[in-house]
Order: structure tokens, then C-alpha cells, then sequence
């Protein structure tokens, strides 16, 4: 169960030994399938071994998905990475990752790994080891409700090549969401004591996925109705609000050979329409469904005619990817600046996902009228939940009750993330003011900031729509002088095309010549104590209308 296993982790963290140059994490676990852990570490070689209650495989699981590990990597602009081992055996426990490159051009602090664990046999001690002297830091486990899938083997990834490709593993990168996995392989009949389990998870939404195992013929259609309609409902009674996603049978690749299954599966699907839609009769909202059709599994995507391949785990997962954006109103575009996605560019200065973290808990506590949204210009400025403040900001904004939502080196991509990420729920803010897109500038053109800009003008809308929305054209920036007069002169006609305000508080940092003016700034991007008291006076003008 990804989102609880860390906690188990943490809970019997054993001790750091040197042994040669090699120093060694111990961890254990009973149960591995569907778990995963994230680390942070800058070693060149990572080696894992662990014990395995049983060396074997079942049905359609290779040995490599049955008992082995996957590692995965994610840079400091949040891009995923496939590592393969130089040498792994899964029926050994044993696997080294060597020759990994230990830092990229940001920084030298590692990068974050995710690595996840067998699909079927069992952990009894797992440790990692890295070279002496380098940097090996467990994560803890992100706040935000997870994604709770219970169901039956295709849940589990049977009839993957390795753990990363089980679908529900492949659904945690493209969400980048915490996803637990209640798996009852051949068993999962929603039995009364595991709908209690389930229960007991606080989720952000529950993933029925278990038609498989009640697609036969020791359960008749009223039985079928019966159990689904009764598992809705006692969820419903202790989680009233959250969402509910209902998958029908994917069907069976050999269906037209094999005819007699494939009618339990048309049964089981007509049976789970039919009780969906009596919920509807009954106005209970919030329960969705996941089509045949929109899995849409074709003949060589199975590896048996009931589990899929990897090329089905990645149809299935792209399936429930599309459905859950929908259901959780988190759409993505087709540009970069329009596809969330986390940062890790400046960890010496600040711990991103801390800060992330502390705005959860600020919006528990408190809602400020005012949201200031930017990066480091932003973040650098002061409020909460800084620890300081620059002089200017609380003389011209405090008293407006502003909330400094700047994150150092963050993109248009970034603030995405983090409003997908929870970031500006339960607060209701008057006012939101958006100064983002200048480290844009050196990774993207002019077309892609624009339409990055319009793409979360619209998703902050859509999250809050009761508040009034000014952008901030971008400060002045050495050596990019020309392009922001042009970026700001476009995000302008924007803005009135999006029914949103437009506010260019920073022209008066310009020179007469275009140019910027240095005896504002540090470094011909961060202003000084006299560019905020500049920028403050003219927010404070923006604020006080």
C-alpha cells in the first residue's frame, strides 16, 4: 500500500553501519506489493538487496515483477527517469545501480529516487547501500489524500514485466499522487470486512476495479447488483463527499474464442450500469464510471486474455489518468508551461516540497484576502510563511493580508503543480495576484508563456471562482529586456481576453533606454531593499482599489 508504507519504514529504521566503503540503509517490510519508497540521494551507485519470503512466480508474473525492484529518478525539473540495474537478479535479491550520474547542472544536494517493490512475493529485510560520504536521506510521505484502488490481480499488475510498470505504479508518476493499493488477487469480492478496511482511509477518491474476480458464474446478477450497491453505500456513510470511480470489466483479449467468459464480463458490466444509474435515481452524486470503451484494450495488450501486458498497463493507466483529471478538474495542455509538474532547482536554499507543506497548513489555519503568487522575487519578499520580511512588505502589504505564495526558481508548470497539489483549497481568498513567468524566459518562447499564463488563469478560476485575478507583468530582467516589453505588451490583450486584470507594477525599474535599472537590483533580477519598496508602493495602489 503506496502512502503507508513509508510510516512502516520509519517505524522500524534500524541504523546506518559502515561496512568498507559501503554504507547500508536496513529496512523491512511483510508485505511489498504495490509499496514503494522515496529517498534523496547524490551516489554514484546505489545497491539493493533484500530477502524474499518465497523465490518464485505465479500465473503470468516474470521473475522480475514477482521479486525484483524498479528504481526511478526525478530531476530538478521534475522529470521522471527509468534507471536500469547494472546487474539484478530478483530470485537472489539482489541489485546494483551503478554509473548513475550524481547530480545535474542545478545543484550537487542528489535528486529524489522512488523505488518500488515486487508485485507478489514478499520483503523480509530490505537494505540499501551507498558509497561511504555521499548523500542517502529517506522522504517522508507527501500530505495529500491518496488515490485508494481496491480490487482484484489487474490492480496488483499481474502480467507486468517489472514493478514500475504495474499500471497503478505508472498512474503515481503521471499524477504524481500518493495511490494505495488494497489488491485481493482472484479473491477481491467485496467482501463486507474489506470495504471496512477501505473505509478506514481517508482518500481523495476510492478505485473499484474488481470486476474480474466477479465476472463468473458463482455469482448472479441480483447477487452482483446487490454487493456493488451495498459497497457504494457504506462508503458513502463514512465519506459522504468523496468521489467514487466505478471500473467496468476491460473484457477479454480472447473473447471471441473463449465466448463464455467474455458473457460474464458483458453481464457484470450491464450489472454495474444498472446500479450506477440507481444511485443517480436516488440524487447520491459524486459516483463516475470507467468505460469498456474508454479503456479500450486491444488483442496483443493482454498477456493472458485477462491481464494486461506492459502495453496494457500503459493504456490502462492512461485510461484512468484522462478520467481522474476529469473527475479531479486537473487538466493538462499540450505545451510545457500548461503541464504540472514539481521543481527541485534550488535545494541549498530552500526545501521546495517543505514550503509546499507549510502553505497546506497555513490554509487550515488561516485565509489570507490577499494571494501572491510568483517565485523567488515573490518568495524572497517576506509574509508568511516566511520566517522575515523585507521593511517594504510590511508597510505596504501586511496590512492588506497578503499570503506570499512565491516559490524560489519556480515556472508557470510549477504553480500548476502546486494548485493541482491542494495548494489553494479550503482558503477564500478576495483577491489573487499572479507574478510568474520569468524563469519561463530561458526555457520556453514567447508563445509557450503566453499560453502557460492563459492555461492557469483559467485553472485558478476554476478552483476559485469568487476571486478577483490580476496578473502582474514580469519585473525587469537582465539581458531579457526585449522580450519582456513584448511578453508583457501580449499578456496585457490576454488578460482582457480572459476577463481578468492586468497590472505592471515593476515599469518603473526600467531605464528610459529599455534597459534595467541597476541601482535596483542585486544582480539584474532580484531587487534590492529600494526595487521592493518600488514594487510595494505600486501593489499598494493595486490593493487599495
Amino acid at each position: 500500500m503506496r502512502g503507508f508504507v513509508l510510516l512502516i519504514f520509519q517505524s522500524i529504521f534500524l541504523m546506518a553501519s559502515a561496512q568498507t566503503d559501503i554504507v547500508w540503509w536496513k529496512l523491512q517490510s511483510r508485505q511489498s506489493a504495490g509499496h514503494s519508497m522515496r529517498f534523496v540521494s547524490n551516489a554514484p551507485e546505489i545497491i539493493v538487496r533484500y530477502k524474499i519470503t518465497a523465490s518464485k512466480t505465479q500465473n503470468i508474473f516474470p521473475a522480475t515483477a514477482a521479486n525484483g525492484v524498479d528504481l526511478y529518478a526525478i530531476d530538478s525539473d521534475g522529470l521522471w527517469h527509468w534507471a536500469a540495474p547494472h546487474i539484478g537478479i530478483p530470485d537472489s535479491g539482489n541489485y546494483i545501480f551503478s554509473q548513475l550520474r550524481a547530480n545535474d547542472n542545478f545543484h550537487k544536494l542528489g535528486r529524489e529516487y522512488e523505488l518500488f517493490f515486487p508485485l507478489h512475493n514478499s520483503i523480509e529485510d530490505l537494505q540499501i547501500g551507498v558509497p561511504q560520504g555521499t548523500l542517502f536521506n529517506v522522504l517522508p510521505i507527501r500530505p495529500e489524500k491518496p488515490i485508494v484502488v481496491f480490487g482484484s490481480s489487474i490492480v496488483k499488475g499481474e502480467g507486468a514485466s517489472r514493478p514500475g510498470l504495474a499500471w497503478t505504479n505508472v498512474l503515481s508518476r503521471q499524477l504524481d499522487r500518493n495511490v494505495v493499493e488494497l489488491v485481493f488477487s482472484g479473491n477481491g469480492i467485496l467482501e463486507k470486512d474489506l470495504i471496512e478496511q477501505v473505509n478506514q482511509i481517508d482518500a481523495r477518491i476510492y478505485v473499484f476495479d474488481g470486476l474480474l474476480d466477479l465476472a463468473n458464474e458463482s455469482l448472479d446478477s441480483s447477487q452482483l447488483s446487490r454487493s456493488i450497491i451495498e459497497t457504494i453505500k457504506t462508503i458513502r456513510t463514512k465519506h459522504p463527499q468523496t468521489p467514487i470511480l466505478c471500473s467496468e470489466h476491460a473484457g477479454y483479449t480472447d473473447g471471441y474464442l473463449h465466448p463464455n467468459r467474455q458473457t460474464y464480463a458483458d453481464r457484470s458490466n450491464r450489472v454495474l450500469a444498472a446500479a450506477l444509474n440507481q444511485f443517480k435515481g436516488e440524487n447520491i452524486n459524486g459516483i463516475y464510471l470507467l468505460t469498456q470503451k474508454e479503456i479500450n484494450i486491444q488483442m496483443d495488450e493482454m498477456s493472458d486474455g485477462a491481464h494486461p501486458n506492459d502495453i496494457g498497463m500503459m493504456r490502462y493507466a492512461a485510461a484512468y489518468e484522462k478520467k481522474l483529471r476529469e473527475i479531479f478538474m486537473e487538466p493538462v495542455g499540450t505545451l510545457k508551461t500548461q503541464i504540472p509538474i514539481r521543481q527541485r532547482r534550488t535545494p541549498a536554499g530552500y526545501d521546495w516540497e517543505g514550503r509546499h507543506k507549510s502553505m497546506l497548513s497555513l490554509n487550515k489555519t488561516e485565509s489570507n484576502k490577499v494571494l501572491l503568487i510568483g517565485n523567488s522575487i515573490t518568495h524572497n519578499w517576506g509574509g508568511k510563511p516566511n520566517a522575515r520580511s523585507n521593511e517594504s512588505w510590511q508597510k505596504y502589504l501586511a496590512p492588506y493580508e497578503v499570503r506570499n505564495f512565491g516559490f524560489g526558481a519556480d515556472r508557470i508548470e510549477n504553480v500548476l503543480w502546486r494548485i493541482y497539489h491542494d495548494e489553494l483549497k479550503d482558503i477564500s481568498p478576495e483577491k489573487i495576484l499572479i507574478n510568474i513567468g520569468t524563469n519561463n524566459l530561458r526555457v520556453n518562447s514567447n508563445e509557450e508563456i503566453l499560453e502557460g499564463l492563459r492555461f492557469l488563469v483559467r485553472v485558478i478560476k476554476s478552483h476559485q471562482p469568487k476571486a478577483e485575478i490580476t496578473l502582474l507583468g514580469i519585473y525587469p530582467r537582465r539581458d531579457y529586456e526585449d522580450r519582456i516589453v513584448v511578453v508583457n505588451k501580449n499578456m496585457r490583450k490576454m488578460a482582457g481576453s480572459e476577463h481578468v486584470g492586468f497590472a505592471h507594477i515593476g515599469k518603473e525599474l526600467f531605464l528610459e533606454s529599455g534597459k534595467v535599472n541597476e541601482v535596483f537590483f542585486n544582480d539584474g533580477l532580484h531587487p534590492n531593499n529600494k526595487g521592493y519598496e518600488v514594487l510595494g508602493k505600486q501593489l499598494q495602489k493595486l490593493l487599495k482599489n
